[in-house]
């Protein structure tokens, strides 16, 4: 009888062992737990921790709560402005509702990945090249807004969309490459003029400043006959203006006749000749200037 009694209980604590094994659950910190009992949800959620089930019952699925990141395979598509082109994205988001995103759909994640594929399209056809290219903050708004509308009836939310590259064919990445090659010719020559304009108004004053002062026309003139002889050149053939002509003539006849009295002077005094002094000769337009 006793022997009976302790099989009994040996039975009886081994059954509630593997019951309790049977209905023991441990939900982690980033999941929740869903019970459907007899295939019926019920209404509370399980937090993390542990948790027990009626075994043969209830079914315990766990959803995960993280923020999931889902690449979404390249897209081909044509613009708006008829440019075919290959754009890849990458999907951020969570569940929000953990009955919903078990109940009302199937499988979340295949579902906001085709519909993330679905809406790419959709954006790449409504859009131009160049909003592809610059505009993509914009674009990850709009198939964010695109993506989450249907989401949230499934329990999800879209945390952010990321447009990550947009393939263009070889003939126009040459086109654009041309294009962006003449663009920066173009503002080359705009500031070559800009600044060839800035040079000819300053020519422009200091022009008038030596018509006012013909002085200052003619110590630039023995400034660049300076320069120029600076280049150690044997022979030396100048323009010379007729005022600056007239002006050295009058100098040299000065020193001439300055130079003829102290000579006449100290040959009276001393009996020498007086030493030859340079003479100025002009061409008969009165532009070369030569010295003898």
């Amino acid at each position: 009888m006793v022997e009976e009694l302790v099989a009994a209980g040996v039975t009886l604590v081994s059954a509630g062992v593997v019951y309790a094994a049977a209905a023991a659950r441990v939900v982690k910190q980033y999941e929740r737990g869903v019970v459907f009992r007899l295939g019926k949800l019920r209404p509370q959620v399980r937090g993390p921790g542990f948790t027990l089930i009626v075994p043969g019952v209830d079914k315990l699925r766990k959803v995960n709560m993280q923020i999931v990141t889902m690449p979404v395979p390249a897209q081909e598509g044509i613009t708006r402005d008829n440019v075919t082109v290959r754009v890849d994205a990458v999907v951020y988001f969570k569940v929000t509702s953990p009955a919903d995103a078990v109940v009302r759909v199937e499988d979340y994640r295949f579902a906001v990945a085709q519909m993330a594929q679905t809406s790419l399209r959709s954006i790449i056809g409504k859009s131009e090249l160049d909003d592809l290219l610059s505009n993509r903050e914009q674009l990850n708004q709009g198939l964010e807004l695109m993506i989450d509308s249907p989401a949230v009836e499934w329990g999800v939310t879209i945390d952010r969309v990321d447009i990550k590259d947009v393939s263009l064919p070889e003939t126009m990445k040459r086109s654009m490459a041309r294009q962006a090659e003449a663009d920066r010719e173009r503002r080359a020559r705009v500031i070559n003029a800009d600044a060839e304009l800035q040079a000819s108004k300053k020519l422009a004053e200091a022009a008038h400043q030596m018509a006012d002062a013909p002085a200052a026309l003619q110590l630039r003139l023995l400034q660049t006959v300076m320069a120029v002889a600076a280049e150690k050149n044997s022979t030396l053939v100048l323009p010379i203006p007729v005022e600056l002509l007239r002006f050295l003539e009058k100098g040299a006849q000065r020193g001439a006749g300055s130079g003829e009295r102290s000579a006449v002077g100290s040959s009276s005094v001393e009996g020498e000749v007086p030493p030859l002094e340079p003479r100025l000769e002009s061409d008969p337009e009165g532009s070369i200037l030569r010295q003898e």
